[in-house]
């Protein structure tokens, strides 16, 4: 039986609520994978690679040294180093990684929550399911699964842009100055504390919309279950950073949720509507690359209409070219003052685990960003509605006492 065998059998109980009872034979290790992901890395090597001779393909793709291969030639997977940037599974030419899976302890968390559970959909949702799921339909969805409700994390992206248009009025004042956005993407992170140190003090302390998120639902709901769901797998690692664990409790992927869809026999396009609507424009952007830029520059723009030096973005999606981007700024060529990195090609809406092509969920994203009821944050009501709920009594206040939005960086995992 493979590891996918062994998924989809286990699957198929969690979606019916039956009591999990694995086929005779099934591999330890491998069930182990999938009844504690916490305890492995988001890549998991339930088989062994054979993708060549020598130096193998996945391990070369690994900007982090996370794939190692042992005295007997089989690669393993470093999970203090590993990020879940996806490149290793797309070079692996065997087939033999694969993702991590939350889908079963997620489950099994939803059936025995005492208090509200709430399904953190990530701004590149839309039309990953099908064409015809709406955001009111996809509401609906979770709620039959057991969750007491979605939470857009868009808006908490609103928030976020917001703290880094500040940052950047109180921070970028001549023209020499420049900040690399913190908050969305955590392979951009990565990259940062770990390869490119030096410009660190450039990177405002802030936490990503999907921790906001949960850290802002767990301060109103402190019993809450939180599970994030989105197209990139790095959040896995995200969410178990000793600084941010706690605020998500787990990560599926979109392909995991349209798992669970299927093996539940669930058709989300068939289910009634639901509105609610909370975001503005900047924060459904922040699923594709260039949004978050987008998102900064037309909310400094609105607070600050005469400032002197405005934002001049420069943007890279994909690890090579943000590379290339950190390594202009290390030789002092500095051509903008706002510098923003999305690990995956296409930013998002091209994570490892989102189900649409990369070209049609930009589409999607700037046709629901188009949809929004409000241009920027300073427009939506609902984010001085959520800073107020959570104790903030002024737009600023948040920048100098908002702990739940900040981070502090220290040693990223695997070093110092």
């Amino acid at each position: 039986m493979t590891f996918d065998d062994l998924y989809q059998h286990l699957l198929l109980q969690a979606a019916a609520g039956s009591p999990l009872s694995p086929p005779p034979g099934a591999d330890p290790a491998q069930l182990d994978c999938l009844l504690h992901p916490e305890r492995h890395p988001p890549v998991l090597t339930p088989g062994r690679c054979a993708c060549g001779e020598g130096e193998r393909p996945c391990a070369a793709a690994c900007l982090f040294q996370a794939v190692v291969r042992g005295p007997d030639g089989q690669v393993t997977i470093d999970p203090e180093r590993c990020c879940g940037c996806g490149a290793c599974l797309e070079a692996c030419r065997s087939g033999a990684l694969t993702a991590s899976r939350d889908v079963l302890p997620a489950l099994a968390a939803v059936k025995e929550a005492r208090g509200p559970v709430y399904a953190l959909i990530a701004p590149a949702f839309l039309g990953q399911f099908s064409p015809a799921v709406t955001p009111g339909r996809l509401r609906t969805a979770f709620r039959a699964l057991g969750f007491t409700g979605m939470v857009e994390v868009a808006l908490f992206a609103d928030l976020l842009t917001l703290k880094e248009a500040l940052e950047f009025h109180r921070h970028v004042r001549t023209d020499g100055d420049f900040q690399l956005t913190s908050c969305c993407c955590p392979v951009w992170i990565a990259m940062v504390r770990r390869v490119y140190r030096q410009l660190m003090p450039h990177v405002p302390g802030a936490v990503s919309p999907m921790v906001a998120a949960g850290r802002a639902v767990k301060a109103l709901h402190p019993d809450a279950l939180t599970i994030f769901v989105g197209p990139c797998l790095a959040k896995k690692s995200e969410a178990r950073e000793p600084d941010l664990a706690g605020a998500v409790d787990f990560v599926l992927t979109f392909q995991e949720v349209r798992d669970i869809f299927r093996a539940a026999d669930l058709r989300p396009e068939e289910l009634a509507e639901t509105d609610r609507d909370h975001s503005s424009r900047c924060g459904r952007l922040y699923a594709r690359a260039g949004g978050v830029s987008e998102a900064v520059q037309a909310t400094v723009e609105r607070l600050c209409p005469d400032r002197a030096i405005p934002v001049r973005a420069r943007r890279a999606d994909g690890v090579p070219a943000c590379r290339a981007m950190l390594e202009e700024l290390l030789r002092g060529e500095n051509r903008a003052n706002f510098y923003e990195g999305m690990g995956c090609p296409g930013g998002c809406v091209g994570g490892p685990k989102a189900v649409l092509p990369p070209e049609q969920g930009r589409a999607n994203v700037d046709r629901y960003g188009a949809g929004a009821p409000y241009a920027t944050p300073l427009d939506n009501p609902y984010v001085l509605q959520v800073l107020r709920r959570l104790g903030f009594d002024t737009v600023e206040d948040f920048l100098t006492r908002g702990e739940l939005f900040n981070r502090r960086f220290s040693d990223p995992p695997g070093e110092g």
